[in-house]
């Protein structure tokens, strides 16, 4: 079976209204840009196209995430910027869990989101009882005793029957923290939460995480709302065929495989996201 065609960025551009851009591996790679990101981004801004960055970071405000960009040449608007953290409030909302006391694993912006969304945080290295747990980023804590704090609360409201709302807004388990170096992202935190919970309560429905990010529906949907459009007229350009284009074809989004990241075409073979098209590199033409 012969895989995707090949496209280039100025070919996007003509054919669909808006593009949705994963951030590292597609614009970012640790801490410089990409070639082509700074000409696409500009031309972009100078054309006054509809474009939005989906990022599972929830580490940082989008408000923090756009100087980051700025210091990187990237002029990307914090409106532009959609990360995994920012539909915290969307998903309290429709929860109804407003005033609910909150233990959050991440930084102070991941703390502010899940403030912002009407959760009540309470110090998580503590021990202090808790409704929900939002895990958002393996730094900004003590994470050896954070860990045992707040699996010693899940373990006993769990044994008196208390429910306990797993939340994970970053569910990426790894990302490239340097040239040769893997480091261990929020997704992992959770998954070994919650094998824990799974190996101490067999059988039991209650003790999965709710994920938030990339490749699940909310991003995908608030981009939509954001652009105000239907799937037919965007693209996702990313870099992870788990992440960024599973969530793409999920939301009915046409994708585009970047080659720039951490997926190479011959890593499709029996993936669960296959990608529209193949885009060798990023440069707009422009």
């Amino acid at each position: 079976m012969s895989g995707p065609p090949r496209i280039t960025a100025p070919e996007l551009l003509e054919r669909y209204e808006v593009l949705l851009l994963d951030a590292y591996g597609v614009l970012i790679t640790h801490d410089e840009p990409l070639p082509g990101a700074a000409e696409l981004i500009a031309r972009l801004n100078r054309e006054r196209r509809s474009y939005f960055v989906l990022t599972n970071d929830a580490s940082r405000s989008e408000d923090a995430s756009a100087r980051r960009y700025r210091e990187m040449g990237l002029a990307i608007p914090a409106r532009d910027i959609i990360t995994s953290g920012s539909v915290i409030a969307d998903y309290f909302r429709t929860e109804g869990l407003a005033g609910a006391r909150c233990a959050i694993l991440g930084t102070e912006d991941s703390v502010r989101y899940v403030t912002a969304a009407g959760g009540e945080p309470v110090p998580a290295e503590t021990g202090e009882d808790f409704e929900v747990l939002v895990v958002c980023d393996e730094r900004g804590y003590p994470l050896r005793e954070c860990l045992d704090a707040v699996l010693s609360v899940l373990y006993r409201r769990a044994d008196r029957g208390l429910p306990t709302r797993l939340v994970l807004a970053n569910p990426d388990l790894v990302y490239p923290a340097a040239p040769g170096r893997i480091g261990l992202t929020a997704g992992s935190v959770a998954l070994l939460l919650g094998e824990l919970l799974r190996v101490r309560y067999p059988g039991r429905q209650d003790v999965g995480f709710i994920p938030l990010g990339k490749p699940h529906p909310p991003m995908f949907r608030e981009a939509l709302r954001r652009a105000g459009c239907g799937p037919d007229a965007a693209v996702m350009i990313g870099d992870q065929l788990a992440t960024d284009i599973l969530g793409a074809n999920r939301a009915g989004i046409a994708s585009a495989l970047v080659l720039s990241g951490l997926t190479r075409p011959e890593h499709m073979d029996g993936a669960e996201g296959r990608p529209t098209w193949i885009l060798d590199r990023l440069e707009s033409g422009a």
